[in-house]
């Protein structure tokens, strides 16, 4: 029988042991013993799951939580990272040698990757925005081995059609990888609309506590076994203690998305027509440009919202300097809600020009809607934007 996913999140891949706890213990060894030589092959070469030795991500704890992972991906496997960005890195490494073909906005470190470290190391990229789709078949011709694409994107919120990009990929031979961090497995099922692999930052949803630092790869086994000799010897697995910790925030993963979901929404819904708004980027809005493709790809809208405010970046700084709740810091996904302007934060290493090209601008600020409730929420942005309006200037 197949568990719905509140089940998968709490059962799946625990490893209890004999202790009689509900859930896996801390393997906190670096190594493992055997009782024989041909015991120690067998783990090595695949006969037999066990431990072996951390790094490589032979431990029982790494191994249990990524089971977890797979499961509520509804994945055939995952593989654990130390940080987001090593799982980014690995699958670029792994898939990306004949060419990556990247589509929209995506989180800055991403982008630094993608477009000035990768090339120091012959691995060829070229990137495509949002209204540039019309040049997608034409640079699949071109030769292309890896898609990868956010969605929603980090900031603007801007959603892509996971399954006609991941047909117009197959049939150029090209694999669909999926970042979901923003929508999270509750919300969107990259691998279900025919995405090949999904990455996450684990340290901001399915760790949903601003406590640890994780980055999951899933997809199917033969494409993930590409990607274990990059994790291996780039040094990317993380510590038992953090898969522990992550294996336990996962437990909890659907009850605090789904809370999130509501709380963004009344939020977004609260900040329409404020008159120190220009826009709530947010897709569950009715006027959000591609409400109807979030409707069909998204179980949930999320808790990500961008609004860009009259007053460019006087009235960002100073709405975010007002605010007493919602606390002035990088990052999202947490059970605390946080603001943060992308000008200085994740696109902060983005020249000017190519910030505006890609509709980033000076007024954006970037909410993660935490679990809060949402009227403290409201309150807290509705004082801090009344100083913001008085600096725009009134109309004719």
């Amino acid at each position: 029988m197949k568990r719905r996913l509140s089940t998968r999140c709490v059962h799946a891949g625990e490893q209890p042991g004999t202790s009689g706890a509900p859930f896996t213990p801390i393997h906190n060894s670096t190594t493992f013993r055997f009782a024989d030589t041909q015991s120690l092959l067998d783990v090595i070469e695949g006969r037999r799951e066990g431990g072996l030795y951390t790094r490589y991500g032979y431990n029982p704890s790494i191994r249990s939580t990524e089971a977890k992972l797979a499961a509520v991906e509804g994945a055939e496997a995952a593989l654990l990272f130390s940080a987001g960005m090593g799982a980014a890195s690995a699958l670029f490494f792994a898939h990306g040698q004949r060419g990556i073909l990247y589509l929209g906005d995506a989180y800055g470190g991403t982008l630094e990757l993608l477009e000035d470290q990768l090339g120091q190391l012959g691995l060829r990229s070229q990137g495509l925005l949002g209204h540039e789709l019309d040049q997608l078949d034409a640079a699949l011709g071109a030769g292309v081995g890896l898609v990868f694409l956010e969605t929603p994107t980090n900031p603007r919120m801007e959603l892509f059609d996971i399954a006609a990009i991941a047909e117009r990929a197959h049939a150029h031979g090209a694999l669909l990888a999926v970042d979901g961090t923003f929508a999270t497995p509750v919300n969107q099922r990259p691998l279900e609309l025919g995405a090949d692999l999904v990455m996450h930052s684990a340290t901001k949803f399915l760790g949903g506590h601003s406590d640890l630092t994780a980055g999951v790869l899933c997809g199917a086994a033969p494409l993930l076994e590409a990607v274990v000799p990059w994790r291996k010897n780039l040094g990317q697995v993380p510590a038992p203690e953090t898969a522990a910790l992550l294996s336990r925030s996962l437990r909890t993963l659907p009850v605090r998305v789904r809370q999130q979901n509501a709380n963004a929404q009344a939020v977004a819904e609260a900040l329409q027509g404020h008159p120190a708004v220009a826009k709530v980027l947010y897709p569950g809005l009715s006027d959000f440009p591609q409400h109807a493709l979030a409707r069909r790809q998204m179980r949930g809208f999320g808790a990500m919202i961008t609004l860009e405010l009259h007053g460019g970046a006087e009235a960002a700084v100073t709405t975010l300097d007002r605010l007493t709740l919602i606390a002035n810091a990088p990052s999202l996904g947490g059970v605390e809600s946080l603001a943060t302007l992308p000008m200085i934060t994740t696109h902060h290493g983005m020249n000017p020009a190519e910030r505006a090209r890609r509709g980033i601008h000076e007024g954006m600020m970037r909410l993660s809607i935490g679990l809060e409730d949402p009227a403290d929420l409201i309150a807290d942005l509705e004082q801090a934007l009344a100083k913001a309006s008085c600096l725009v200037e009134p109309g004719p």
